[in-house]
């Protein structure tokens, strides 16, 4: 197919530069191929599955190889892989285990990763690198299929300007996040960048709301005030000193149901609600949480709901229907599966199909956390991080993430915009820390000051790398000419 025959164009420029190239079939192709024809002209050698002691010139071939170019099956493939493919994967994975392995370049995706979900075979071969030819793939940035493309180039081979226009799906890059950033005139003053009412906190978890009220600042929001169980209020204000109060009632450092219609009075001169990091799980958070969402008022910017009050929602039959303000719910897979009355593998199976779904059924803006987030808005419109970085799997990210989508919201970006820039931002941040500390070690707190770095890297139109120097330049070496075929 159309794989096949990049992989026999990429043949044919190796040849041409002189390398030592052999070529292992795994389906006809017609005697009158233009692209055998060449590879003929140029003595390189040919095996076919369906010839005799093929599959033993193809292993004798890997014994030696340095490099192998995976153009097996493509974005097409949707079937199990079975007979001469599946043989021919598992001598490839052999050679990979060598001492000096060589190396694997896939093209489009790695066989057996499914390009829409990034669903993967059990016999895929891990890459190290994938050319995605024209656009990414979403499977590339999906789990597992994200483990298996190694690093990815995308090379241009000449489509259309406006086809990638036309697509609701969008992979997040700096130029991207940059064009929907808010400005900041220099007229501007606290009044100009929002306000934020971050409702949160107790007795269990007093930290989380003061890291999403400070990652709101950090986003660029103009005021945050913390509403919060009145008997943390003085552990939570040194911390910050920024930001300003709302002691609520409590029933054992818990907020009571009655503090609902206290936040929703002090709503009416904010721009944007933060409900959920730090809540708890305690009677009554779920009739707060659906009490206060029901009584927002209509003139709010947005509303990010995370955390507890995700959990609260799950318990909430019917809650969209009572939601009068465009939201952004984050949920990680659990918190994901509990609104959905599924599992976690069940959502991990298909992230990007799945959080348009609940998107489009919610008639919100959805967050799916994880390892290349999504995020998803009513109309169909998507947006995939490209961060996937253990350095995140720490507590207390997550109430970061929240806070710098709402102070976005509050500076004036519009919700999806907010939720897929604030993603980028977060990760590029973690990004940014992995550079100088490694992949552990990192806490929230030290998330909160990369924050406005990498919103400066982002603006300056500077990325921390992700294709390792070298290797992406041999990638695009052979892969940059497919448009010429």
């Amino acid at each position: 197919g159309n794989n096949g025959g990049d992989g026999l164009v990429a043949a044919r420029h190796l040849a041409e530069w002189e390398a030592d190239v052999f070529v292992y079939l795994l389906g006809p192709r017609a005697a009158s191929d233009p692209l055998m024809e060449r590879l003929r002209e140029l003595n390189v050698p040919l095996a076919s599955a369906a010839d005799d002691g093929g599959l033993a010139a193809a292993s004798a071939a890997l014994d030696s190889a340095e490099l192998v170019i995976d153009a097996l099956l493509g974005t097409g493939r949707s079937r199990p892989i079975h007979g001469a493919f599946a043989e021919v994967l598992r001598r490839l994975a052999r050679a990979r285990l060598r001492a000096q392995p060589p190396l694997l370049i896939a093209v489009d995706v790695p066989t057996g990763v499914d390009a829409d979900c990034g669903r993967a075979d059990a016999l895929t071969v891990r890459a190290d690198i994938t050319v995605a030819c024209g656009l990414a793939k979403a499977g590339l940035y999906t789990l597992p299929g994200a483990e298996y493309a190694g690093r990815i180039q995308v090379v241009d081979i000449g489509l259309p300007p406006d086809a990638q226009n036309a697509l609701p799906l969008e992979l997040l890059d700096t130029r991207w996040v940059r064009e929907r950033l808010p400005k900041r005139p220099l007229s501007g003053n606290k009044g100009s960048f929002g306000r934020v009412l971050v409702a949160g906190g107790s007795k269990d978890y007093v930290g989380a709301p003061r890291l999403a009220a400070e990652a709101c600042y950090r986003a660029g929001a103009g005021l945050v005030t913390i509403a919060c169980p009145a008997s943390i209020q003085p552990m939570l204000a040194p911390a910050l000193p920024e930001a300003t109060w709302l002691p609520l009632p409590e029933d054992d450092g818990s907020i009571t149901p009655t503090a609902a219609a206290l936040i929703s009075d002090r709503l009416r001169s904010y721009d944007v609600l933060l409900i959920g990091p730090g809540l708890g799980q305690r009677d009554g958070i779920r009739a707060l949480v659906a009490q206060t969402l029901a009584a927002a008022p209509k003139t709010l910017r947005g509303c990010v709901i995370d955390a507890d009050a995700l959990n609260a929602l799950s318990a909430t039959p019917g809650w969209e229907s009572s939601v009068q303000t465009h939201c952004v719910l984050t949920p990680h897979p659990g918190e994901m599966a509990r609104l959905l009355g599924s599992s976690v593998d069940a959502v991990q199976d298909d992230r990007l199909h799945l959080a348009l779904q609940a998107a489009a059924d919610w008639r919100q803006t959805v967050v799916l956390k994880g390892a290349n987030s999504v995020v998803a808005a009513a109309d169909g419109r998507a947006a995939i991080s490209p961060h996937a970085n253990p350095v995140l799997a720490t507590a207390g990210t997550g109430d970061v993430l929240a806070g710098v989508i709402a102070g976005l919201i509050a500076h004036g970006a519009e919700p999806f915009d907010a939720a897929a820039c604030g993603v980028f931002v977060h990760g590029l941040a973690a990004a940014e820390l992995s550079e100088q500390f490694g992949d552990r070690g990192m806490l929230a707190t030290d998330l909160l000051a990369a924050i406005p770095r990498a919103v400066r890297l982002v603006l300056e139109g500077r990325q921390v790398p992700r294709v390792m120097p070298g290797l992406g330049d041999l990638a695009a070496a052979f892969a940059g000419r497919l448009d010429a075929e």
